[in-house]
């Protein structure tokens, strides 16, 4: 789904915008106010960085930790460590398996949820640091044609910033 989002200072200014657009000929199914009073950032679906990079950290585990221990064990296998003198050969490729399985364990934690957290938020982040400042954002959901009709409606009202934003496809969160 394509947006367009103007920050406004004050529940005021968002209101005035919110009015503005409604009686420009807007639906008021296409119009959303986020912030205080209003809905919530989850509640309009911007994405929660936190609970995406656990989100990804667990689909990554799901594919390393096997491989992990696979990857061990056949380590352990072809090389013929044995780490554990009283476990024998068996014991020593489990653990090696085990060793592995911790290796990608952790490779999903800090691959999925480090690089997650850090890239995977795009532009709701900043949106949710605008909220929690006290901000209100103005959202008008639609093509493009209606984003540049409300760019030029909110234009003179002076929203602090004024940009696109386009939802991420959950099928690749």
């Amino acid at each position: 789904m394509s947006y367009l989002i103007a920050v406004v200072a004050n529940r005021i200014a968002a209101e005035e915008a919110y009015t503005t657009l409604e009686q420009a000929g807007f639906a008021q199914k296409n119009l959303t106010i986020i912030g205080t009073g209003y809905k919530t950032a989850d509640e309009f679906g911007l994405v929660d960085p936190k609970k995406q990079a656990i989100k990804r950290a667990k689909l990554m585990a799901i594919w390393l930790v096997p491989f992990g221990f696979a990857a061990g064990y056949c380590f352990n296998l072809i090389t013929g460590l044995s780490t554990l003198d009283w476990a024998g050969d068996p014991g020593n490729h489990i653990v090696g398996g085990l060793l592995g399985a911790i290796g990608g364990a952790m490779g999903s934690f800090f691959v999925g949820g480090g690089v997650g957290l850090s890239f995977g938020s795009g532009d709701s982040l900043p949106y949710r640091n605008l909220l929690q400042a006290g901000k209100y954002l103005v959202v008008v959901a639609g093509g493009e044609l209606q984003k540049q009709r409300a760019t030029n409606l909110l234009r003179p009202l002076n929203p602090e910033y004024l940009q696109g934003y386009t939802a991420p496809d959950e099928a690749f969160v």
